[in-house]
């Protein structure tokens, strides 16, 4: 199995555990030279890093020129392209538009993928996008999810590898909250009715759960750590994934 892991462009990477593939988030409000400068302090310590390029952060297309210059100049060879979650900055509303720029030539492409579905945008509409993206795209990125069954369906229809968002070990109070903000509703039921009572919802869930139902249709996991950096280091250590 192939482990990556998410991170933000403060993170000290001196805290991170020994994984080649390291994604780097450019949230609302950042700065992308923060993220580019961390993919190229990444490179330097041997790391494969892939910065976030969220369409809707990219003011216009001298901003994403410089970006994504900027990324191959510090020896970026992937990148995640995505829509975003906020009101579009400038021209750029969503990640098919990045695209069709051409400004990718040379760059792995990754494609966020939606299971089950997303709060900003309708089922139909993000099939459309999916459909759009895919010719671009040499693998899809996950949203997290817990529930299994929506993950198997959703990999049985690409063409491109399916690289599973998971979280690390965090408590089922925590991924419930998470699952609320990313729109992950099949998830949530899923815990609701699997952890019902109290001491299992202050217990950390075991990612390997999901791991152990999805590995015989994905050989890549994707970690958000939502803060929880340490404890997702212990258990990648404890389980002798690096």
């Amino acid at each position: 199995m192939n482990f990556s892991l998410e991170i933000g462009p403060k993170t000290d990477l001196d805290t991170i555990p020994a994984l080649k593939d390291v994604y780097i988030t450019f949230l609302p409000g950042g700065d992308y030279k923060e993220t580019a400068e961390k993919a190229g302090e990444l490179v330097k310590k041997g790391c494969n890093p892939i910065p976030h390029i969220p369409a809707r952060s990219i003011e216009n297309d001298n901003h994403l020129k410089e970006y994504v210059n900027m990324c191959k100049d510090f020896g970026v060879k992937q990148c995640l392209v995505i829509g975003g979650s906020r009101e579009p900055v400038g021209k750029f509303e969503s990640s098919i538009q990045l695209l069709e720029t051409g400004y990718f030539e040379g760059f792995k492409i990754g494609i966020a993928g939606h299971p089950e579905g997303s709060p900003d945008i309708s089922d139909s509409e993000l099939e459309k996008a999916m459909q759009d993206k895919k010719p671009y795209a040499d693998y899809i990125v996950t949203q997290w999810l817990l529930d299994p069954q929506p993950i198997i369906d959703f990999i049985s229809k690409q063409s491109v590898p399916v690289h599973v968002g998971i979280t690390g070990p965090l408590k089922i109070t925590s991924l419930i909250k998470f699952a609320n903000i990313v729109g992950a509703k099949n998830s949530i039921n899923f815990l609701k009715s699997n952890f019902s009572k109290a001491l299992d919802l202050m217990k950390p869930k075991d990612p390997n759960d999901i791991i152990g139902k999805l590995k015989d249709h994905t050989e890549h996991f994707h970690i958000y750590t939502f803060g929880g950096l340490k404890e997702t280091n212990k258990w990648l250590m404890e389980n002798n994934y690096v």
